[in-house]
């Protein structure tokens, strides 16, 4: 049992899963503490039945907190983690800020947990996108070595923020209705429509998303060898991110190999019956924690691969359930950070 954990970023689309997530789970925290920038402090905030002040994020809010998670912009985390380190909290965090830092361990418990414990006081959850594939590719690198991926995403707008769903909202009825389409959340309509670019533009024609499943990838499986191609689009779907996969493998696996490696792996749920129509749904997938897995055959066109498809709410598993799952480690292993110098953090366990 820990004295207190914040959530900062409590009142956005993943913050307020947290919250959820934390009740749910009943996480051993004797206090949780809701913090938010100036614009959203004063409120009450209610969740499953309990109410919660939440508080404005300033330095001293870390004092006394013993694990913090933050779901906030990439600038919000560069600037409040390190208040929180300062004064010996934990932060799990869900920017992309410190996920490249090589002091910075990159984790999804299911497939690299052992992770946490070299942590330096910052611990980073993977992108969304990176975090289902990985969850994928793990068994399959496990028992035949990856040596290179192809991945088509197919992004739900959830992951762009609320502002992004009310823009799929009311674009779609003005579509229906021959409507001038509201538009600032992205820079075509999102309503029936599909956009291949998801990020920021970079030199070699990738976008930052893109690249973020290529470098994640690498760092989460510790095998900088394994090429990644990804193509990220944004779909007209409301919640849950799917992907298209092929994998190709050093020593050949069966389709009947990879399936059973799927089922027996944690957090990975098998739909594969293409006879009945069974495979995983965005729809159906959403409100999970679960990676989904169907459509898995070999490739032929090569002889070492395999293609699947895999839908995972991306605002669960690929942002609160993960975060949440690495505090719960914390938690129970009882790790701390102790200043011992200035600007000079270790792990402690206590």
């Amino acid at each position: 049992m820990i004295d207190t954990l914040a959530v900062v970023g409590a009142t956005g689309a993943v913050g307020r899963i947290i919250v959820e997530l934390l009740l749910a789970r009943q996480f051993p925290a004797r206090k949780i503490k809701l913090l938010a920038s100036p614009r959203s402090a004063g409120q009450l905030m209610e969740v499953a039945g309990s109410q919660f002040d939440v508080e404005v994020l300033r330095p001293e809010s870390f004092e006394g907190v013993d694990i913090a998670i933050g779901s906030t912009p990439d600038e919000v985390a560069a600037e409040f983690v390190p208040w929180a380190v300062e004064r010996g909290t934990v932060v799990v965090d869900e920017s992309a800020f410190y996920r490249m830092h090589p002091d910075v361990p990159l984790v999804i418990p299911e497939v690299n947990f052992h992770a946490i414990d070299t942590h330096k006081g910052v611990i980073a959850s993977p992108n969304c996108s990176t975090t289902q594939m990985v969850m994928v590719l793990k068994p399959l690198h496990d028992a035949a070595r990856v040596r290179r991926v192809i991945v088509s995403t197919y992004q739900a707008v959830s992951g762009a923020g609320l502002s992004a769903l009310r823009e799929l909202e009311q674009g779609t009825a003005a579509w229906l209705a021959s409507a001038t389409e509201p538009r600032s959340i992205f820079a075509h309509p999102i309503a029936a429509n599909l956009i291949p670019q998801i990020g920021s533009a970079r030199p070699d024609g990738s976008t930052s998303e893109e690249l973020k499943m290529v470098f994640e990838t690498r760092k989460i499986l510790g095998d900088d060898t394994i090429g990644v191609c990804a193509t990220c689009i944004r779909v007209p779907v409301a919640n849950s991110h799917s992907e298209s996969i092929l994998i190709e493998t050093e020593r050949k696996l069966t389709a009947a190999e990879a399936r059973r490696l799927l089922a027996l792996a944690p957090g990975i749920v098998v739909e594969d019956d293409l006879a009945t129509a069974r495979y995983p749904l965005p729809r159906a997938c959403s409100g999970r924690d679960e990676v989904f897995v169907g459509r898995i055959r070999e490739d032929g066109s090569s002889p070492n691969g395999i293609a699947l498809w895999c839908v995972s709410d991306n605002l669960r598993k690929g942002a609160a359930t993960n975060a949440v799952q690495i505090a719960e480690y914390l938690a129970k292993h009882g790790v701390r950070v102790k200043q011992t110098r200035v600007g000079g953090f270790q792990t402690v366990w206590v």
